[in-house]
């Protein structure tokens, strides 16, 4: 069994503490969905339920740490060089359609890069971790990239916009040109589930655009940790999480698929 630094043992208790919160409300939404109203607004309260609880027992943890929630936003710390980047329901519209795939996302930022990060699934219990320097777990399994070469036997993950965001045309003009190219593309509905999956070499890449720090934080050490390459789409630099573009996948494919998104 990994041993846990300090670090992930507080980063996996807080996420458990969310866990409970979602887990109960997510049993919840089955019955609402036949009254129809209020659904909505029942997620939003449980996401900032488990947004609080996270908070809560990471502040007690490291009182000195800032915070970049999805919900409350930035928190300062009087550390300047840690900083929590919380998402406390990555997939909320697959939690309000009864959906179970879904994750709790927490990462730390270290002096702006991501050092740590605990992506946890509250339906299947998967507990998916990776701290600098130490390689990426899902439970007690060592995570490594897939070793495929080839793009026309890849599978590439992805996430498309929804109603009321923009770069729709783009979006399915890339896919199209992924789809022409490779096995096959999937959309699971969680950016943090998608970077799991890439981190145990279920699908060989990802690529998204539209995405905030706390979408990705925690996927990308996982990744780079499971021996994966992250960067943005256009520019190729090496902190995704701070940009709204983002391509995951192993050393080999990395550049043939960034040159067929940007083809």
């Amino acid at each position: 069994m990994p041993h846990h630094s300090p670090l992930l043992t507080i980063m996996v208790s807080a996420a458990r503490v969310a866990a409970k919160v979602l887990r109960r409300d997510f049993y919840e939404v089955e019955a609402l969905q036949v009254r129809k109203k209020g659904v909505s607004d029942f997620v939003s309260q449980a996401d900032m339920k488990a947004e609080k609880a996270i908070y809560e027992s990471l502040s007690k943890a490291r009182p000195k740490y800032g915070f970049v929630m999805e919900e409350t936003g930035e928190i300062e710390g009087s550390d300047n060089s840690n900083r929590f980047i919380i998402d406390p329901l990555d997939g909320t519209t697959n939690f309000l359609h009864g959906i179970p795939q879904f994750c709790i996302s927490i990462a730390l930022e270290r002096d702006r890069q991501p050092y740590a990060g605990v992506i946890f699934s509250p339906i299947t219990d998967e507990l998916f971790y990776a701290e600098k320097g130490g390689g990426a777990y899902c439970d007690d399994r060592r995570l490594r990239v897939s070793g495929r070469t080839d793009l026309n036997e890849a599978l590439v993950a992805c996430g498309l916009p929804f109603k009321g965001r923009g770069g729709r045309e783009q979006a399915l003009a890339e896919t199209d040109r992924v789809l022409s190219q490779t096995a096959g593309v999937r959309r699971f509905g969680s950016a943090a589930y998608d970077l799991c999956m890439t981190a145990m070499g279920r699908v060989d890449g990802y690529w998204e655009r539209g995405l905030n720090s706390w979408d990705v934080a925690a996927g990308i050490i996982l990744v780079r940790e499971a021996g994966g390459e992250v960067t943005t789409i256009e520019q190729g630099d090496e902190q995704p999480h701070l940009t709204p573009s983002i391509l995951a996948s192993n050393h080999s494919l990395h550049g043939s698929l960034r040159d067929l998104l940007l083809s």
